[in-house]
C-alpha cells in the first residue's frame, strides 16, 4: 500500500516528491487510493490509540491492586496525562512544522524517550486528528516540493535565455601570449 510512483512523467533533473509514510507520494495529484488511505489511516491510529489506552489502563489497575494508597494511584495517572499531553504537542508540532521545528525539550529523542512511549496513546490521538484534516505532514511536504519545483523552473527559464550555455569553450577567442 506504501507503492512510491511519481504522478506524471517529469524530464530528468526534475525534483521528486518525498513520499508520506502510508500515502507514498500519491498527495502530490490526490489520485488513485490517496482517499481510501484517507479513510484508513484515521481508522488505524484510532484502533492503535484505543489498543494503546487500553494496555495503559491494564497497567494503572496493576498498579492499583497492589493497594499502595490514593496517592500514588492519583500520581501514576496524572504522569500518564501529562506524558500523553507532551507527546501529543510533539506529534502536532512535528506534523505541521516538521522536524527542524522543534526545539527545547521537544526535540529531546534520548533523554525523553521514555516519556514519548508513555505518551504514544496522546501522540496517537494527535496522529489521529492531523489525520481527519489531510495525509499528516502533507501540507509540510507539499510546501517543499512546490519551493523546490519552482526552483528548478526558475533555473531552467534562466538556462533556456542564453545561448551557448553548457559548452564552456565556444565563444572564446583566441588566447594571448
Amino acid at each position: 500500500m506504501t507503492q512510491e510512483r511519481t504522478p506524471t512523467t517529469q524530464p530528468a533533473g526534475t525534483p521528486e516528491p518525498e513520499p508520506i509514510r502510508w500515502f507514498g507520494t500519491s498527495w502530490v495529484d490526490r489520485g488513485g487510493d490517496y482517499r481510501l488511505r484517507r479513510v484508513l489511516v484515521p481508522l488505524g491510529a484510532l484502533l492503535a490509540a484505543a489498543a494503546g489506552a487500553f494496555v495503559l489502563r491494564l497497567a494503572v489497575d496493576g498498579i492499583r491492586v497492589a493497594d499502595n494508597g490514593g496517592f500514588l494511584n492519583g500520581l501514576l495517572v496524572a504522569a500518564v496525562a501529562i506524558c500523553s499531553l507532551l507527546a501529543a504537542l510533539r506529534t502536532w508540532k512535528l506534523l505541521t512544522e516538521g522536524r527542524d521545528a522543534l526545539t527545547g525539550w521537544m526535540a529531546e529523542d534520548k533523554s525523553l524517550g521514555v516519556v514519548w512511549v508513555i505518551g504514544g496513546v496522546g501522540s496517537l490521538l494527535a496522529y489521529f486528528l492531523r489525520a481527519l484534516r489531510e495525509a499528516p505532514g502533507e501540507a509540510l511536504h507539499r510546501a517543499r516540493y512546490e519551493k523546490a519545483l519552482a526552483q528548478h523552473e526558475r533555473r531552467q527559464a534562466g538556462r533556456s535565455g542564453r545561448p551557448g550555455t553548457g559548452t564552456g569553450a565556444q565563444g572564446r577567442g583566441r588566447r594571448r601570449r
